[in-house]
């Protein structure tokens, strides 16, 4: 028998134990999901970082730690786990990030808030470039980033991707580097933000590499809230050097009421719903990460920590 926790919300343990159980059943796992089992037990734990888990030392035979969350940064750094961590690469969430990013990105390249927050009787035809003569940059070509740049190439727009070691992918230009960054900011009409957040992209998004972006560029952040400075882009957007800022994370969430940004006139607010883990697609990650665990097989979506995704 394999003993697996589950250590998250008591929301999600509603949402997630039929699910995990089945995807469990479908794999001939034979395999025990709680929500408490005495430490010395545990071989695998599934993981929220915002659940009552935070210290492993007691897990004494635990051989992993799933992650049910793309972003791992509330667990990689904790200096009480040293067995494998595996974050979640979920074919739901993958989908729901690309729906959202090309849907947001299209609606500024088609500029679509001219006509929906306009309705005043005015006749004002306007004709938006094609894809092809819109340039779009996404930052971070991990799974989300590269599908979601993918399917921006496909649709017909000039797309480059931009990744700390060099990548590449079909219908993209891909750059890597501070030297590539310069390269990719400067060919943002419209720039997408999905790196993980590290201590090397905080603030990625500063003042000088704001400059860096053509004059009426826009902003499309479904990632994370602080690879942005935010105080540099209030400026970028109020000297009208950046034309719209979409915007999906924050530091803090939700975001404060007085918040700067819910009243600017060129930044959309969206309350972290760019996409979220799928219980159904997720499961079938998790049950087949422990599978591989019980076979001896190598585990899928491995965290490196000294990179910290």
């Amino acid at each position: 028998m394999t003993n697996v926790l589950f250590a998250a919300t008591p929301d999600r343990w509603q949402t997630y134990e039929p699910h995990l159980n089945s995807a469990f059943n479908a794999l001939d796992l034979t395999a025990d999901l709680r929500v408490d089992f005495a430490p010395k037990e545990v071989d695998y734990i599934v993981y929220a970082p915002n659940s009552a888990v935070q210290d492993f030392t007691p897990y004494t035979r635990l051989k992993a730690v799933l992650n049910l969350w793309a972003g791992v940064e509330g667990i990689v750094g904790n200096p009480t786990l040293h067995v494998p961590l595996a974050r979640m690469v979920d074919p739901g969430m993958t989908q729901g990030m690309k729906e959202w990013v090309v849907g947001h990105v299209m609606r500024h390249h088609l500029d679509m808030d001219r006509n929906i927050l306009r309705q005043d009787g005015s006749w004002a035809p306007h004709v938006p470039p094609i894809a092809q003569n819109r340039r779009v940059t996404v930052l971070g070509l991990g799974e989300l980033g590269s599908a979601c740049a993918t399917s921006l190439s496909q649709i017909g727009f000039d797309v480059t991707g931009w990744s700390r070691r060099p990548k590449e992918l079909a219908g993209v230009t891909c750059l890597s580097g501070d030297e590539g960054l310069s390269q990719a900011l400067a060919r943002a009409d419209i720039l997408v933000l999905l790196l993980p957040k590290t201590p090397a992209t905080e603030n990625l998004l500063n003042t000088a590499r704001l400059a860096q972006m053509p004059k009426g560029a826009m902003i499309v952040n479904p990632g994370r809230g602080p690879l942005i400075d935010d105080d540099a882009l209030l400026a970028a957007l109020n000297s009208g050097h950046i034309a719209h800022a979409t915007l999906d994370v924050f530091r803090v969430e939700p975001l404060p009421t007085d918040h700067p940004y819910w009243a600017h006139a060129n930044v959309t607010v969206t309350p972290h719903i760019a996409s979220e883990t799928r219980p159904e697609t997720a499961s079938l990650v998790i049950a087949e990460n422990i599978r591989r665990g019980v076979a001896g097989e190598p585990f899928l979506h491995l965290v490196d920590r000294s990179a910290g995704y």
